[in-house]
């Protein structure tokens, strides 16, 4: 089943490169908009937004429309990874506000090394 929108953490990664790779993957970038800490831009009609350093080292790219080449935050984090040559993780299954703490801190990691569920705990 198609996410209703898409995200992924990444780590070492600046925003200029997921421009670059957006613009390929979802059509022309707009430049990035910075509003406190987070930049917004347009990768075609998919509204996307880049938080740096969101959890720790990781940066949050948040692509808020279901209007992508991706079913799923799994097949985007791999793209990026294919793409960037940097750690992606995402969740799962996507995200739900009922969830499990447990649950919560599942995440796929996607690197080098392959696909793996690993737990990662972003709660402070």
């Amino acid at each position: 089943m198609r996410q209703p929108d898409i995200e992924i953490y990444l780590k070492d990664a600046d925003h200029n490169a997921i421009g670059e790779w957006l613009s390929n993957a979802l059509g022309s970038c707009t430049p990035w908009q910075q509003k406190g800490q987070t930049y917004k831009c347009m990768a075609g009609d998919v509204p996307v937004t880049w938080l740096p350093k969101a959890v720790g080292k990781w940066h949050s790219l948040f692509l808020e429309s279901d209007a992508t080449p991706w079913a799923d935050d799994l097949t985007c984090a791999q793209a990026a990874f294919a793409a960037l040559n940097v750690e992606v993780r995402c969740a799962p299954n996507g995200w739900e506000e009922e969830e499990s703490d447990e649950q919560a801190d599942r995440w796929m990691r996607i690197s080098a090394d392959g696909v793996e569920e690993i737990t990662w705990r972003t709660a402070n």
